[in-house]
């Protein structure tokens, strides 16, 4: 498929849904390991998950790899995926993590429960104008001073394209960051990092504010 400027209209998580479970094992098989991660994210990930206090949900988590990862780590994390599929899969190929079948738009956690959120990658079907209910729900689960690790495409500017599996939208990593911080959070850092044989990428960390602005 090529990657291009068109327009785009928000899709429903059941659409999300059916899209990737016809496509989740081609997916798992290609990207559902940590031997695909690319070091600079390994690196950024596992700084974020040493510095989370109490529980974590890696939201959106796939066939579960990262998931996976972390609670080898250490880290008491619970994954969150739309799609049954990767559910099973993560489920068989990593029985020693926990996973839930769930959205991101209405996350099945308790306000203020948990120390840290990842979200990598897991944003990227989201229309501009429906991403601040993720957001949303992240500040409400996380409790103050919780750290948001968001994994994103990049692009000049907010821009739809042909993803392998459905449409997709990169960001001006800046872009993003604002609509994060309108939904309850301070931004910590962001990360850019471009390569001839991938799309740009890019990464937002912020913490949980005191009181939602």
């Amino acid at each position: 498929m090529t990657d291009g400027p068109r327009t785009a209209r928000p899709e429903s998580p059941v659409v999300v849904r059916t899209a990737y479970s016809g496509r989740a094992v081609e997916y798992a098989d290609l990207l559902g390991s940590m031997a695909s991660v690319h070091p600079s994210d390994l690196q950024l990930v596992t700084s974020w998950a040493d510095r989370i206090d109490g529980r974590a949900l890696d939201a959106g988590c796939g066939p579960g790899h990262w998931t996976a990862y972390l609670a080898s780590r250490g880290l008491d994390v619970r994954g969150i995926d739309l799609v049954p599929e990767f559910i099973e899969h993560a489920r068989t190929h990593h029985p020693g993590a926990r996973f839930d079948l769930g959205t991101l738009d209405a996350l099945d956690a308790e306000t203020g429960s948990v120390g840290g959120v990842l979200a990598w990658y897991s944003l990227i079907h989201h229309h501009p104008d429906t991403i601040g209910v993720p957001l949303t729900e992240f500040a409400r689960v996380l409790r103050t001073g919780g750290e948001l690790l968001i994994g994103c495409f990049v692009g000049a500017s907010v821009e739809a394209f042909d993803h392998a599996v459905m449409t997709a939208y990169r960001w001006p990593v800046m872009e993003l960051a604002e609509r994060v911080r309108r939904a309850g959070f301070d931004i910590v850092e962001t990360h850019a990092r471009t390569s001839l044989d991938q799309r740009p990428h890019g990464a937002i960390l912020a913490r949980r504010a005191d009181a939602v602005r």
